[in-house]
């Protein structure tokens, strides 16, 4: 026992002089590791997006009688829907060079997808903006695929105050171009914008023809704007359902208008206005291949009741006397009523009331008859009017 007390001292007493040079040693010094924020910062980069799921009814199956989409993302009779998860990643310094890259996934995807990249095929992917951009002074220019310069409304729907969209968004208006685009500020107040590209919600060029933009936004007010966009070029015909991108052209036009008035702090007004032609069209109508036309004009009132609830109200109209951007010749109408809530910056609920209405007959009415509509029923009938409900969620970041 005794030996064993001696042995256990004496390895006590050897192993100080370690336990000491161990304590003494300097400690490995720790690697940071840089947040997402600190590495963006860094490159001058910023990063956002949004998560958009729904649920909508609709009264009707959501097509008209030829076999169109009546609605242009929320078409579906009865579903719960991921709409749309999209990021941004861009650097746009107002000196020198950057880009700007825009990924959407989800249903709405196959919708915006370029005519020549197979539309609808279920790939539930479109790479909406790709674009490099160069800035000096007064001048910026962007070169890739970009949104268009049209409409009160966009893809992003953080940016609307609808669920649903309107009609001219989906029917008398382009989504996206590739080509460049350059803009002059010219003060403050205006800037003038001109442009070439492929044409009309294409990649590559199927015609060897390009499409001309031009545009201007006018801010004489600090509580009112006005934007002016046209497009003018050959584009394919596309038919009725304008899926297709083979076969013969003709020259095509648009004119779209919008002006906002901000009537108070929490009241504002927006109007936006479209007309545009396709000659050699190949309508729904007796008129044979000539020139097709089509109008319409989309009303907002949005109010702001608090910081965390807003109403918003559009009313529409939409004249395809031809029947050319639709399928069936129609004057269409709608109405809807949004009320938002927004409990946290990042997240904001809708919910919608929408009724839509039509003066369009289907194909085996005559002319002047008023007895079948063109909304699909889910009876397998078919009316002029459709109604629909809608819940919205939306997480921003």
């Amino acid at each position: 026992m005794r030996k064993l007390t001696q042995a256990l001292i004496a390895a006590s007493l050897l192993s100080m002089p370690a336990l000491a040079w161990a304590e003494d040693a300097p400690a490995k010094p720790k690697i940071p590791i840089p947040a997402l924020q600190d590495v963006l910062d860094a490159w001058g980069l910023t990063l956002n997006g949004y998560i958009d799921v729904s649920y909508s009814h609709l009264s009707g199956n959501g097509t008209f009688v030829n076999g169109t989409n009546d609605r242009v993302f929320d078409f579906q009779h009865d579903a719960f829907s991921v709409n749309q998860a999209a990021f941004t990643l861009a650097k746009q310094p107002k000196e020198g060079f950057g880009g700007l890259v825009n990924i959407t996934v989800g249903e709405d995807a196959d919708v915006i997808a370029p005519y020549n990249q197979n539309p609808g095929s279920n790939s539930k992917f479109d790479l909406t903006q790709a674009f490099v951009q160069y800035a000096r002074g007064p001048i910026t220019g962007i070169g890739g695929k970009f949104v268009t310069l049209a409409g009160a409304e966009v893809i992003n729907p953080t940016a609307d105050t609808n669920f649903s969209r309107s009609i001219l968004f989906g029917y008398a208006i382009p989504f996206t171009h590739t080509g460049v685009r350059g803009t002059y500020a010219v003060n403050d107040a205006l800037n003038l914008i001109l442009g070439v590209n492929n044409g009309w919600d294409l990649l590559q060029d199927t015609n060897g023809n390009k499409t001309i933009e031009a545009g201007a936004q006018y801010a004489p007010l600090k509580n009112l704007s006005f934007a002016a966009a046209g497009y003018f070029g050959n584009e394919k015909l596309c038919g009725s359902a304008c899926i297709t991108t083979t076969g013969p052209g003709g020259y095509r036009g648009l004119v779209d208008l919008v002006g906002t008035y901000n009537a108070t702090d929490k009241l504002t007004f927006i109007l936006n206005y479209d007309y545009g032609w396709q000659e050699n069209a190949s309508t729904a109508t007796p008129t044979g291949n000539g020139v097709a036309t089509w109008n319409g004009i989309a009303g907002y009132a949005n109010y702001q009741f608090t910081d965390q609830w807003r109403g918003s109200l559009r009313l529409e109209y939409f004249d395809d006397n031809q029947g050319y951007r639709t399928g069936v010749k129609q004057q269409w109408k709608e109405m809807t009523y949004t009320l938002a809530y927004m409990p946290y910056n990042n997240i904001e609920l809708r919910a919608e009331y929408r009724y839509d209405r039509s003066n369009g007959n289907s194909p085996n009415s005559s002319p002047n008859s008023l007895t079948s509509g063109p909304f699909n029923n889910t009876s397998g009938t078919s009316g002029f009017g459709q109604s629909s409900v809608a819940l919205e969620a939306m997480f921003k970041f």
